[in-house]
């Protein structure tokens, strides 16, 4: 016996191909991404404020590793399973469900008594960004069509690039400006009047959602097998580093990666016998949709560990306030913005050759700040000298994120946006874990030390910076490679 299909997703205000969107379409664009960059900025925005945090709560540096890691593992693990219930009850909902329960448990973080409380609330809070994120590159995906929709991922890539970039500074300036007690619970509370204005928004402007009647099928089996895999693959990546990569670190990725090869099987399964897979198989029949999703991945893994070794260099190497350490990422937050400006109108213009670009910049910026480093023993380093490669790696992030995506949902049609959207997300949280994983052994592995004086402190960490950057660069350049295994002809936009 079969499940009924599924009900048809959101009937929206959005354009017909050839058409100018309306007024309403893009001013839904703006409530969408304002939850986003909440979403996003939380990834970096706490790193920052963590010495105070264990200065306030007197957090282990166990406690202090899952306020980070906790939120990362909620939020990849709601990503597929929310976008699937978008396609079914509508994006909509989703989104306005999971922005509330965000706000709320942004509450709960900025007044935590007591380790487990925070790390409660950011378990919490990272399920709700997992619920509501890949209803934006969803919502996207049914409010524009053609050119247009590849100018609204190009604002949704640059709302990537700064939020990710701006967290530091934005966290750099709280505590700065309320000091170490009032500071970090303010970098949690500074999302609750933009989360009650983007909902009282989001109840108004985003179009609703026509219901068919029918009742979708469950695949409790399918994510049961997906939240163990990415569990048992995303635990040992974030802990194996602080933990010494004990053998079970190792058993347990394998693990892992058997149960999502399972998790695999048992999808095309429920395909073959006509119910509801949670992940449909046929979206990877089409090498644009599996090559930007394995490009992707890979991406992440280099772009994220910048930030990881330069904040760890600045802060515990050279000695830097939260803040000095957050400004030294605006120059790739302005770069960002630049390359993100001008994706789209790229994107329509060279195809697949806007990835070549992008990430050929972001492995030269990349390589450039590795040779600074490597050519210095921290003693007189500033951010002055890594000004231009960033900026230069900014610009490639923002010329690659936002065509990306858009080239992988083109591939898709409107009915599966959702399904989409949360595998394209999970990629990036994975890419994201194993870059740092795989960063963070390169950087401690290699961290030594021929004094306790603060030059030879500086000098150490900028010689392990330089190495771990010389794998991030790496990873860019692979990321440039698999670019070329993609179809050099974009696939038209589906639906």
């Amino acid at each position: 016996m079969t499940d009924a299909p599924a009900a048809r997703p959101d009937s929206t205000p959005g354009a017909r191909p050839g058409q100018a969107p309306p007024r309403s379409a893009w001013l839904a664009l703006v409530v969408l991404l304002a939850g986003m960059f909440m979403a996003l900025l939380d990834t970096t925005i706490v790193n920052v404020a963590l010495p105070t945090i264990r200065t306030s709560l007197g957090s282990s540096e166990a406690t202090l590793s899952w306020i980070i890691s906790g939120y990362a593992l909620a939020f990849a693990l709601a990503l597929i399973p929310a976008g699937r219930v978008g396609d079914r009850v509508g994006h909509k909902w989703v989104f306005f469900t999971g922005l509330a329960l965000f706000t709320v448990a942004s509450v709960a973080c900025g007044l935590a008594q007591n380790d487990l409380q925070l790390v409660v609330a950011r378990v919490v809070q990272g399920l709700a960004g997992g619920i509501f994120v890949p209803a934006v590159y969803a919502m996207i995906q049914l409010l524009f069509t053609g050119p247009v929709r590849g100018k609204a991922f190009a604002i949704m890539g640059s709302v990537i690039g700064v939020s990710t970039a701006l967290g530091p500074i934005i966290g750099g300036l709280i505590i700065e400006a309320f000091g170490d007690e009032n500071g970090w619970r303010l970098v949690f509370l500074v999302n609750v009047p933009i989360g009650v204005v983007t909902l009282v928004a989001a109840a108004r402007l985003l179009p609703r959602a026509k219901e068919s009647g029918q009742r979708a099928g469950n695949d409790w089996v399918g994510l049961l097998l997906l939240a163990a895999g990415l569990v048992a693959l995303l635990v040992p990546l974030i802990e194996g580093q602080d933990l010494g990569w004990p053998l079970w670190t190792y058993l347990t990725l394998g693990i892992g990666v058997l149960l999502l090869v399972v998790f695999g099987a048992w999808e095309v399964r429920e395909a073959r016998a006509e119910r509801t897979p949670l992940v449909p198989p046929h979206l990877f029949s089409h090498p644009q949709f599996t090559g930007g999703v394995v490009l992707a991945l890979v991406y992440f893994a280099s772009f994220t560990s910048i930030f990881f070794s330069i904040s760890l260099l600045w802060q515990a190497g050279l000695g830097h306030t939260a803040l000095a350490t957050g400004l030294v990422s605006v120059p790739f937050a302005i770069g960002s913005i630049l390359g993100s400006s001008q994706s789209g109108r790229l994107a329509q213009r060279l195809g697949r050759n806007v990835l070549v670009i992008g990430t050929a910049l972001v492995a030269i910026g990349l390589a450039w700040v590795w040779l600074v480093l490597a050519n210095s023993d921290g003693s007189g380093l500033t951010g002055w000298q890594l000004l231009v490669p960033l900026f230069l790696a900014g610009v490639g992030n923002g010329l690659f994120i936002a065509p990306n995506a858009g080239f992988i949902v083109a591939t898709v049609d409107r009915t599966e946006a959702g399904a989409a959207s949360g595998v394209i997300n999970v990629s990036q949280r994975v890419g994201s874990a194993v870059g740092i994983a795989v960063i963070g052994s390169v950087l401690f592995g290699t961290l030594s030390f021929t004094g306790r004086t603060p030059d030879a402190v500086a000098a150490g960490f900028t010689h392990s910076a330089a190495v771990a950057m010389s794998v991030s660069a790496a990873l860019a350049v692979v990321a440039f490679l698999l670019v070329f295994t993609l179809p050099k002809k974009v696939a038209p936009t589906r639906g």
